[in-house]
């Protein structure tokens, strides 16, 4: 007598739970459309929001849903979320897709989604050609378009508005004015009475700046009474550097922040006649032995290229801070 053939095994049983999970997630048209969205290529919330034509929350708020179930995973890229299709889905789940999709084919909604995915696509493709092909010019681009001061304004931006800085040998007042919106006070020091007449001139809108002529070296100010010092353009011009530091950590805070930026050393003697410099500039670690001797601690230094169509030799700049009371 003929064997009887092998019985087929059983397909795997699953749970109920499991297909009424599945069928709740594509009840809802939103997640339906996000789906199809997704299913091509992976996008940022900013994105999908913009495909969607939805508010951000909502958006977000059917992505955490389909992420928790499985269906969609998401990665980091710079200070974004991208979110795709989950690599490993049932393929219970991919086969009732499949189902669903070939009937919300001709939703009006969803051609309306495709459209709009389309040009997000095209734009995202053509940001892309544009800063691979402009990367090597882009600095001078940028600086064309809106100028060389981006970077100092994204910089200022972060100093602490509560603090109080003290703008030592302010010459016309240009930091001092950059600096008195941003933060609660700022006291400039200068030596030079026409120096201090073009800062008030410049400065005159804030309220919140002191101007006061005096020495660096015998400052008009209280002991720990600043936030941070900054010492701009200034030390090349002393005869002896020591004490404007000594003086200018004395005034800080015990922590509190000390900024030197000055000219980096240099062999043109022309061009120190020219500025009326005392000294040619700063080696980065003589600066940095000063600033020490000076009584600052975590001092660092280091020298700063030209900018582009500067003509000088380029700057060093130091920072260190007033040691903490022990």
């Amino acid at each position: 007598m003929p064997r009887p053939a092998p019985a087929r095994p059983a397909a795997p049983s699953r749970r109920p739970e499991a297909l009424l999970g599945w069928l709740e997630l594509l009840s809802d048209p939103i997640r339906l459309r996000a789906l199809r969205a997704l299913e091509p290529r992976e996008l940022s919330v900013l994105e999908l929001r913009e495909v969607l034509a939805l508010p951000q929350s909502t958006v977000s708020r059917h992505l955490k849903t389909l992420s928790d179930a499985g269906w969609l995973s998401a990665r980091r890229e710079g200070t974004q979320s991208l979110y795709g299709w989950a690599a490993e889905l049932d393929p219970g789940a991919r086969k009732l897709w499949q189902l669903a999709r070939a009937e919300s084919d001709g939703w009006a909604v969803v051609r309306a989604d495709a459209a709009r995915l389309r040009a997000v696509r095209a734009r995202r493709d053509e940001a892309q050609r544009f800063f691979a092909g402009a990367a090597g010019a882009w600095d001078g681009l940028r600086a064309r378009v809106y100028g060389r001061g981006v970077a100092a304004e994204a910089l200022l931006a972060l100093v602490p508005p509560a603090w109080t800085v003290a703008d030592l040998g302010c010459g016309t007042g240009a930091v001092a004015a950059e600096l008195a919106p941003r933060v609660r006070r700022v006291i400039a020091v200068d030596r030079s009475a026409a120096m201090l007449r073009a800062a008030r001139r410049r400065t005159a809108r804030f309220d919140n700046v002191e101007l006061h002529e005096a020495d660096l070296a015998d400052l008009p100010l209280e002991d720990g009474g600043c936030d941070a010092a900054l010492l701009v353009l200034v030390l090349a011009y002393l005869d002896d550097p020591a004490p404007a530091l000594a003086e200018a950590v004395r005034v800080l805070r015990p922590g509190g922040r000390l900024v030197v930026l000055d000219a980096a050393r240099h062999q043109d003697e022309a061009l120190r006649r020219r500025m009326g410099q005392a000294h040619p500039g700063f080696e980065p670690d003589a600066l940095a032995a000063l600033v020490r001797r000076a009584g600052a601690a975590g001092v660092t230094a280091r020298t700063l290229p030209p900018e582009p169509g500067a003509r000088g030799p380029g700057l060093v700049a130091c920072t260190g801070e007033r040691p903490a009371r022990t």
